[in-house]
């Protein structure tokens, strides 16, 4: 049987991890093997992190609406205590950008909370 050697299919595919590695470091991006390796732990890096991004996010929205509702008097966790009795349903990531970029509506949605928690709990007998 005769030998085959790859040729252009080898060359192809090694010119694209050594594509894919062009910015990293050292040999990570000139030698082939280096490269695979350093591809393979990018890749994996970048799928953990896509998910640690959503994460991180919802934590910076939790601590902006805890700043905003700290002004008006309320604990982060009262004031979405009171956004489900209210039925109101607005997310963090909004919830955040108003209490950001328009108070004077953050401001209304925390006041109607505020009448909610305050007024004495129907007691059904």
């Amino acid at each position: 049987m005769t030998r085959v050697k790859g040729g252009p299919r080898r060359r192809r595919r090694r010119k694209k991890i050594l594509e894919f590695t062009k910015g990293h470091m050292l040999t990570r991006h000139k030698l082939f093997k280096r490269a695979r390796e350093s591809m393979i732990k990018a890749l994996s890096y970048a799928y953990r992190h896509r998910r640690e991004r959503k994460r991180e996010f919802r934590r910076l929205w939790i601590v902006r609406i805890n700043a905003a509702v700290r002004e008006h008097g309320l604990s982060y966790s009262k004031f979405i205590h009171g956004l489900k009795k209210c039925g109101i349903e607005i997310n963090r990531k909004m919830l955040a950008e108003m209490a950001v970029n328009n108070p004077e509506a953050f401001a209304e949605i925390v006041r109607q909370v505020k009448e909610k928690l305050e007024t004495p709990a129907e007691t059904g007998g």
